[in-house]
Order: C-alpha cells, then structure tokens, then sequence
C-alpha cells in the first residue's frame, strides 16, 4: 500500500522509502554483520583452539557451548533487525539482515553440533 498525496499543483508525492536509502542501508548493515560473523567465528575457534589443551580429563568442551550462544544472538538478531525492518516495510535491508544473519546462526547451529 503506497501513500500518495496530492499538493496544490497537482504533484504526486509518494511517502515510501527510496530504493537508493534502502540499498545503503543493507550495504551498511551487511557491512555490520559480517564483522559480527568474524567475530564470533574467531571466538569458536579460539574456544576450539583452548579445547584442545584442555584435552580428557573429564572437562567438557567450551567450543560447542559458544557455538549455542552465537547461534541463539544471530537468531536474535534475526528476529528483531530482519523482521523490524521488514515490518516497517523495509523490504530490503530486511530481507538483507535475514540472509545474513539467518544463514549466520545455521551456520553456528552446525558448528554446534557437529562438535559435540
């Protein structure tokens, strides 16, 4: 449902966001996420890493345990930017943020549990 008003000159004004915002927008959040995504997997790997040295013993590994955060962040993350975007009919960055972010927390899920 787009918006329109009419001034005085006849002129249609339309009251949705521009593409070109919404492109800008996802070009910055993206950026956002994928730091986000290198953070988190730098801090698998250095629980991974630690693991290593912590070896039997009866310790349980830390790796898959911060696996589960990141994934339940990412999922987080998902639900509160890529659908408040998408309901404030954003469509793009929205749409942006639950590839981004979504694949994310797949991606960690399978870290998960394929380290356990």
């Amino acid at each position: 449902m787009v918006a329109v008003n009419r001034d005085r000159g006849g002129v249609e004004r339309v009251s949705n966001p521009s593409t070109g915002l919404q492109v800008g927008v996802s070009v910055a959040l993206l950026v956002i996420d994928l730091l986000t995504l290198a953070w988190l997997l730098y801090g698998f790997g250095i629980y991974g890493w630690a693991d290593g040295f912590r070896g039997g013993g009866g310790n349980a590994p830390e790796a898959p345990k911060f696996a589960w955060r990141a994934m339940w962040f990412l999922a987080g993350g998902v639900a509160v930017t890529g659908g408040g975007l998408l309901a404030l009919r954003w469509p793009i960055p929205g749409m942006v943020q639950l590839f981004t972010l979504g694949g994310g927390a797949v991606l960690f899920a399978c870290l998960a549990a394929s380290s356990r």
